[in-house]
């Protein structure tokens, strides 16, 4: 599917706009869920936008940890300054309204981080963390004995990370 230059023009400049309010970046994925709901474009798509923004040095790529992350550059900052009104206001509005809802969402999701690493056919390694502003604030690792005793720590730790954090914490400050 051929887009036009315009549709070209403002789907580039919607992504600098986003990330232009997302000081310290965001992953790629959740910044594709973002543009998607806002304006509707395909995964292909918007990775080639991505990278024709890279290639032109708008947007830049930073890995923290294992995540990789993209961000505004200033000659991208520069770019939407001098664009900004390509975007129409009601694309704008969605993106906007979008953008909340959506970062709410991504923010509590990647709170949360749970994998498991196969160290051979039986035994698993289990890493389980909590991050905000892309930095690791809690991180315990520990040994499964079986792929499926690994997927149940990660499970758990992802829908009761709220209550066990809170207990290791306590058991570390107080012993008890």
């Amino acid at each position: 599917m051929k887009q036009s230059n315009e549709d070209l023009a403002e789907n580039k400049v919607l992504i600098l706009y986003l990330l232009n309010r997302l000081p310290d970046g965001i992953k790629n994925d959740n910044l594709y869920k973002i543009v998607s709901s806002a304006n509707n474009i395909n995964y292909f798509y918007f990775q080639e936008l991505v990278t024709d923004l890279i290639q032109s040095n708008f947007i830049g790529t930073f890995t923290n940890e294992e995540d990789s992350f993209v961000k505004i550059t200033s000659e991208g900052q520069n770019a939407l300054s001098l664009t900004k009104s390509l975007l129409p206001g009601i694309l704008k509005l969605k993106a906007d309204n979008i953008f909340k809802e959506e970062l709410a969402s991504i923010a509590e999701e990647s709170s949360i981080v749970t994998e498991y690493i196969p160290q051979d056919e039986n035994n698993y390694t289990v890493k389980c963390k909590i991050v905000e502003k892309n930095e690791t604030i809690f991180e315990v690792s520990t040994f499964a004995a079986s792929r499926e005793r690994a997927k149940q720590i990660s499970d758990n730790w992802k829908n009761n990370a709220n209550t066990i954090y809170p207990k290791i914490i306590e058991l570390l400050i107080n012993g008890k």
